[in-house]
Protein backbone atom coordinates (compact mmCIF):
# COMPACT_ATOMS: atom_id res chain seq x y z
CA UNK A 1 0.00 0.00 0.00
CA UNK A 2 1.44 3.42 -1.28
CA UNK A 3 1.18 6.79 1.58
CA UNK A 4 -1.65 7.74 0.18
CA UNK A 5 -3.69 4.77 0.52
CA UNK A 6 -5.15 4.29 3.88
CA UNK A 7 -8.13 1.68 4.88
CA UNK A 8 -11.15 2.88 6.41
CA UNK A 9 -12.57 1.96 9.76
CA UNK A 10 -16.24 1.23 9.50
CA UNK A 11 -17.98 1.80 12.74
CA UNK A 12 -20.61 -1.01 14.17
CA UNK A 13 -22.92 1.65 14.46
CA UNK A 14 -23.66 2.66 10.81
CA UNK A 15 -26.87 1.47 10.20
CA UNK A 16 -29.84 2.59 8.46
CA UNK A 17 -32.54 5.35 10.16
CA UNK A 18 -36.78 5.37 9.33
CA UNK A 19 -38.47 7.97 10.42
CA UNK A 20 -41.73 9.14 8.83
CA UNK A 21 -41.91 6.48 6.35
CA UNK A 22 -38.11 7.56 4.87
CA UNK A 23 -34.93 6.52 5.33
CA UNK A 24 -31.09 7.33 5.99
CA UNK A 25 -28.08 4.75 5.51
CA UNK A 26 -25.72 5.96 8.46
CA UNK A 27 -22.17 5.49 7.50
CA UNK A 28 -19.66 6.54 10.42
CA UNK A 29 -16.20 6.06 9.89
CA UNK A 30 -12.45 6.71 9.87
CA UNK A 31 -9.19 6.88 8.41
CA UNK A 32 -5.57 6.82 9.54
CA UNK A 33 -6.28 9.27 12.25
CA UNK A 34 -8.14 9.13 15.36
CA UNK A 35 -11.26 10.83 14.45
CA UNK A 36 -14.82 9.92 13.46
CA UNK A 37 -16.57 11.15 10.26
CA UNK A 38 -20.36 11.08 10.15
CA UNK A 39 -21.80 10.61 6.52
CA UNK A 40 -25.88 10.42 5.89
CA UNK A 41 -26.72 8.93 2.47
CA UNK A 42 -30.27 9.31 1.29
CA UNK A 43 -31.77 7.07 -1.08
CA UNK A 44 -31.43 8.86 -4.09
CA UNK A 45 -27.40 8.81 -3.57
CA UNK A 46 -27.41 12.62 -2.10
CA UNK A 47 -24.73 12.48 0.69
CA UNK A 48 -24.39 14.72 3.90
CA UNK A 49 -21.01 15.11 5.57
CA UNK A 50 -20.77 16.47 8.67
CA UNK A 51 -17.35 18.88 8.64
CA UNK A 52 -16.83 18.44 12.26
CA UNK A 53 -15.29 15.25 13.00
CA UNK A 54 -16.07 13.12 16.06
CA UNK A 55 -13.84 11.58 19.17
CA UNK A 56 -16.05 8.47 19.23
CA UNK A 57 -18.21 6.64 16.63
CA UNK A 58 -20.97 7.02 19.48
CA UNK A 59 -20.71 10.88 19.60
CA UNK A 60 -20.77 10.91 15.42
CA UNK A 61 -23.85 8.61 16.21
CA UNK A 62 -25.41 11.22 18.78
CA UNK A 63 -25.29 13.77 16.22
CA UNK A 64 -27.12 12.19 13.76
CA UNK A 65 -30.01 10.99 15.77
CA UNK A 66 -30.23 15.05 17.39
CA UNK A 67 -30.23 16.51 14.18
CA UNK A 68 -32.91 13.95 12.94
CA UNK A 69 -34.76 14.64 16.19
CA UNK A 70 -34.15 18.38 16.13
CA UNK A 71 -34.87 19.58 12.15
CA UNK A 72 -36.53 15.91 10.75
CA UNK A 73 -35.22 13.45 8.47
CA UNK A 74 -36.25 15.73 5.67
CA UNK A 75 -33.24 17.76 6.63
CA UNK A 76 -30.91 14.72 5.60
CA UNK A 77 -32.82 13.83 2.20
CA UNK A 78 -31.69 15.75 -0.77
CA UNK A 79 -33.78 16.00 -4.00
CA UNK A 80 -33.63 13.28 -6.38
CA UNK A 81 -31.04 13.46 -9.41
CA UNK A 82 -32.29 14.88 -12.99
CA UNK A 83 -29.16 13.70 -14.71
CA UNK A 84 -29.97 10.85 -17.45
CA UNK A 85 -28.17 7.60 -16.92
Amino acid sequence: MSEEEFELIMSPLCQIIERDGKQVDVQIYKGDDATWTLEVEDHYGNSTVWDEEFKTDQLALDECLKTITEEGIDSLIGEPSTRLH
